[in-house]
């Protein structure tokens, strides 16, 4: 089952949540721009809120729902 994913990024210096590719913001802060997608994402079952880094990476910040099969730990 696919995610619905609340990715935190930046853009020309400024907060904002993507949601399936739209932009919403800005914020004034990551943290505010965080706390929004936690909220937006606890609504919405199996979705999850990723923050991209500095070097163009993406960390998870939060998961709602069981974790993704390759991540269940095998028996």
């Amino acid at each position: 089952m696919n995610r619905i994913q609340y990715i935190v990024t930046t853009f020309q210096d400024r907060w904002f949540v993507m949601l399936q590719g739209k932009r919403h913001g800005p914020y004034v802060s990551q943290k505010a721009a965080i706390e929004d997608a936690i909220r937006g994402a606890q609504t919405v079952p199996n979705s999850q809120v990723l923050v991209e880094t500095s070097d163009d990476q993406v960390r998870v910040e939060w998961t709602h729902g069981n974790d993704p099969e390759r991540y269940a730990q095998r028996r």
